[in-house]
């Protein structure tokens, strides 16, 4: 019988598609827009996802969902729709087709209040027969591979996930992920990475393990404890963008890379800047760009050893600034600062 490290060698199909590997980028409303998700996908991750889209709002073309639902330029374009009606469920389906995915994400998982409110995201787990009309009016509507994103259940009394998995599998979803909390959970707390393994057994279709995979050593344990086929990263490659194709490196062969040097972190959030900037406009994208900055300079003082004093001061010089060509000056004042610490450490 094969290791699980051999096993995570192989190539994961999600129906005709085939991943390189076995980590996945998570969707990240206003964060993975298509410039973080090119970056990603360029240092190595399996498969990347759209920021969260609302059916309604792509099927009418609002501007801003057509630009969360853009393709990042690479393979597997990954668009999530999230929604609760199954004429704009379906019809938004068939515009991301029409456009380029390779494969529809049906999102069940968001907890956020203005999103379950509105009967969608995790809510759906509330009413698991409501749920499989929106899959099925998905997987009747396009041709490509369909997915679907979950949490454990609405909360603790209701883990109705392997139950909600074993229905999509029949509806014929190809591959599901599943958060390790609750809706009621939000973020708190520890992703419950054994959960997933109830919702593993109840399916034969791939099963993806999310929540608090931040690390080499977190990513075997949540492999360990669900038996799961390959993990997702969301939180974690905030910042560290290069973070998801690391992982799938050492789950193939066993290697440890460190943190990139701080000279290619620098070029990896210097790009990312200035696509985000081509990407969401100058006013627009100044604005959106800023979290990863601070995100960006978090992990290179990790990578250089200074003080949270030194890079909480240089996170203010940076993320002040509005001006492009000044920030771009500060963030790399910043970075040889905080290499002139690392010699100094050394």
């Amino acid at each position: 019988m094969p290791s699980l490290r051999a096993l995570l060698r192989l190539p994961l199909a999600i129906g005709t598609v085939i991943l390189p590997n076995r980590v996945l980028l998570a969707p990240m409303s206003g964060i993975t827009d298509a410039p973080f998700r090119r970056m990603a996908a360029r240092l190595g991750a399996g498969l990347v996802v759209s920021e969260m889209t609302a059916s309604q709002a792509l099927v009418q073309a609002h501007p801003q969902a057509r630009l969360r639902a853009e393709g990042h330029g690479g393979s597997h374009h990954v668009v999530q729709l999230a929604g609760c009606e199954t004429r704009w469920m379906s019809e938004a389906a068939r515009i991301a087709e029409a456009s380029g995915a390779a494969i529809i994400d049906i999102n069940m998982g968001c907890p956020a209040r203005h999103v379950t409110g509105g009967e969608s995201g995790s809510a759906l787990m509330r009413d698991l027969d409501h749920a499989l009309s929106l899959i099925e009016a998905v997987v009747g509507a396009v041709s490509v591979p369909v997915t679907l994103k979950m949490r454990l259940g609405w909360d603790g009394r209701a883990l109705n996930a392997p139950e909600l998995a074993r229905r999509a599998e029949r509806a014929g979803v190809a591959l599901v992920t599943v958060h390790g909390r609750t809706r009621c959970q939000f973020y708190q707390g520890r992703a419950n990475w054994a959960a997933v393994r109830a919702i593993k057994a109840n399916v034969t279709i791939p099963v993806v393990v999310n929540g608090d995979i931040d690390s080499f050593d977190a990513a075997d344990a949540a492999l360990s404890a669900s038996c799961a086929d390959a993990v997702m990263i969301g939180r974690g490659a905030q910042g560290r963008p290069w973070l998801p194709g690391q992982i799938a490196r050492y789950l193939a062969f066993g290697r440890r890379e460190a943190a990139p040097p701080l000279a290619t972190q620098f070029a990896i959030i210097d790009q990312l800047y200035e696509e985000m900037l081509g990407h969401h406009g100058i006013a627009v994208g100044t604005r959106h760009a800023r979290k990863h900055l601070g995100w960006a300079l978090d992990a290179a003082a990790a990578t250089a050893g200074v003080s949270g004093m030194l890079c909480g001061l240089e996170r203010r010089r940076v993320l002040t600034e509005d001006d492009p060509r000044a920030v771009r000056h500060r963030l790399a004042d910043a970075f040889a600062t905080f290499a002139a610490g690392e010699r100094r450490a050394a």
